[in-house]
């Protein structure tokens, strides 16, 4: 992706599950789903843009999107990408 993307682009949405609401709360770690094509670099400029937070480190992962078989026929899941992103010790994002 380019410089002169909007960051909304980048970051679609966070994700909340038990697993990630411990992270937030406990460890200081937030998981957002974004776009497959954007590198850490930029998922981390979006992320102080729109939040205006410290990022200290990005961690991504590729989900591959399930196979299920339906009446009329089989489909897939879309893949996902997520990233984890650590904030400074005295940073915090207001999710709720």
């Amino acid at each position: 992706m380019s410089a002169n993307v909007d960051h909304t682009y980048i970051i679609k949405k966070p994700l909340l599950s038990e697993k990630s609401t411990y992270a937030m709360n406990e460890q200081k770690r937030y998981t957002f789903v974004v776009d497959p094509r954007a590198s850490k670099t930029e998922i981390k400029a979006a992320i102080e843009a729109i939040y205006k937070v410290r990022v200290t480190g990005v961690n991504t992962q590729i989900r591959k999107g399930k196979h299920r078989r339906l009446k009329y026929g089989e489909v897939q899941d879309p893949t996902l990408t997520r990233a984890i992103i650590r904030l400074h010790a005295q940073d915090v994002i207001e999710l709720f």
